[in-house]
C-alpha cells in the first residue's frame, strides 16, 4: 500500500472512526483502524464489535492498492500534530506503516487486515432516507432520557418506531420518557420497531453534521446501517422488547399550567442548588397563577422560588426530580411550555405550548 493525500483529507475520516475505538481492548486489533486503498478510494474502518464506523476519502491520485491495520489513536495524534494543509505520504514497509510529511517520519506497528473483524450484517428489511438535520433533532430531543447500564438492558438504547411516512424516536429510563416524531419521511412504507443501543445513538448523532444533506438508513433484523457519501455506520441492535410507551403517556389530565420556559428553567436551576444531592427532589406548590418551588437538604438549608404562571386549576402539591425537569426544559425550543397534571401521585406531561412534535413524561417523587 502506498498513497499521498493532504493532512486535512486524512484527518476528517480518522476523526469519524476514532470515536468508536475503545482505549482498553481485550483484542489488540480492536485498537486499530483498518486502512484499505482501492484506486483513488481510501476507506478507514474502526469497530468495537458493537458499532462499526467507516470513513471514506477520494484521493487526488491513484496509489498502490492494499489493506493494513494500524493503531487508531496514534495515527490520529500524528495527523493532528502535523501543520495544516501539509501533505502526508503513507507507505507499507513489511510489518511497518511509514508516515512521512515534510521532514517528519513515523514508523507504526501494524496487524494484518485479514484479522480485522467485520460486524456481521443481515439482509436489510427496510430502507429510507431522511434529512440529517431532522434526524439529529429527533435524537437530541430524546437521547437524554436513555438509561445507563440499567439491568433492563432494552432501556439502554432508543426505540426507532417506523410507520408509513413517519419516524418516531422514544427513550425512557423508567423514571421519565421522551418522545419526538417526524412526519412525511420518504421511503417508510411499513411498520417496524428496533432498539438502537446507547453507543450507536451517540455515534450516529455525532456524525450528523450536514443539516441539509440526507442520510440513508437501512434496518435489518439485527443491525442498523446509516450511510452517506463520506461515512457508513453499522450498529448491532438491542435484542429485546421496548415497553409499551403509549401506556405511560398520561391521559385525561385536567390541571393545565402554562409558563415561560426560561423563567421556569432559571427558577428550577436556582432551587436545585439547595436540593438533596442524592435525590434531587423539589416540591411544586401550585395556586392560582403562581408556582412555588421549594427545595431542601439534610443540612436544613432551603430554597424557595415563586414564578408567575397561567394556572386556573385546583391547589396542588407534587414533587419531582429537578434534574429531570431541567433536562426537558433544556431541549424544548418554544418560549412557552405547557405542563398537564392530574394529582400529586400522577406523572406530568410536558409539551411546547404550540403544536408540538415532542412529548415528555416525568414521574413524581414522594418528598
Amino acid at each position: 500500500m502506498k498513497f499521498v493525500c493532504t493532512r486535512d483529507a486524512l484527518l476528517k475520516p480518522l476523526n469519524v472512526v476514532v470515536g468508536v475505538v475503545e482505549r482498553r481492548q481485550t483484542l489488540p486489533i480492536l485498537a486499530n483502524v483498518l486502512l484499505r486503498l482501492d484506486g483513488k478510494q481510501l476507506s478507514l474502518t474502526g469497530t468495537d464489535l458493537e458499532v462499526e464506523l467507516q470513513g471514506r476519502v477520494e484521493l487526488a491520485e491513484e496509489g498502490q492498492n492494499g489493506a493494513i491495520t494500524v493503531p487508531a489513536r496514534k495515527l490520529t495524534d500524528i495527523c493532528k500534530s502535523l501543520p495544516d494543509s501539509s501533505t502526508v505520504e503513507i507507505s507499507q514497509d513489511e510489518q511497518k506503516l511509514i508516515v512521512k510529511s515534510g521532514r517528519s517520519k513515523f514508523s507504526l506497528a501494524t496487524l494484518p487486515a485479514d484479522d480485522f473483524p467485520n460486524v456481521d450484517e443481515d439482509n436489510e428489511q427496510s430502507e429510507f432516507t431522511v434529512q440529517q438535520g431532522r434526524l439529529k433533532r429527533l435524537i437530541d430531543r430524546t437521547s437524554f432520557a436513555m438509561a445507563q447500564q440499567d439491568v433492563r438492558y432494552y432501556l439502554n438504547g432508543m426505540l426507532f418506531e417506523l410507520t408509513p411516512g413517519r419516524l418516531k424516536l422514544v427513550a425512557t429510563d423508567g423514571h421519565r420518557l421522551a418522545l419526538c416524531e417526524a412526519s412525511d419521511v420518504d421511503g417508510i412504507t411499513e411498520e417496524k420497531q428496533i432498539i438502537l443501543p446507547r453507543k450507536g445513538v451517540i455515534e450516529l448523532s455525532r456524525l450528523l453534521q450536514e443539516a441539509e444533506a440526507t442520510i440513508s438508513l437501512s434496518l435489518g433484523r439485527n443491525h442498523l446501517r446509516a450511510e452517506t457519501s463520506e461515512f457508513r455506520m453499522t450498529s448491532k441492535l438491542v435484542d429485546g422488547k421496548f415497553p409499551d410507551y403509549q401506556r405511560v403517556l398520561p391521559k385525561g389530565g385536567t390541571q393545565l399550567l402554562h409558563g415561560d420556559r426560561d423563567a421556569l428553567r432559571q427558577a428550577f436551576a436556582r432551587a436545585a442548588i439547595l436540593s438533596n444531592e442524592k435525590y434531587r427532589g423539589v416540591r411544586l406548590e401550585l395556586g392560582r397563577d403562581t408556582l412555588q418551588i421549594v427545595a431542601s437538604n439534610p443540612e436544613q438549608e432551603e430554597a424557595e422560588e415563586i414564578v408567575a404562571v397561567d394556572y386556573q386549576g385546583e391547589a396542588l402539591e407534587i414533587g419531582f426530580n429537578v434534574n429531570y425537569l431541567l433536562d426537558v426544559l433544556g431541549v424544548i425550543e418554544d418560549d412557552n411550555v405547557r405542563i398537564t397534571l392530574s394529582d400529586s401521585n400522577s406523572s406530568a406531561l410536558i409539551e411546547e405550548s404550540e403544536a408540538s412534535d415532542s412529548q415528555y413524561v416525568v414521574m413524581p417523587m414522594r418528598l
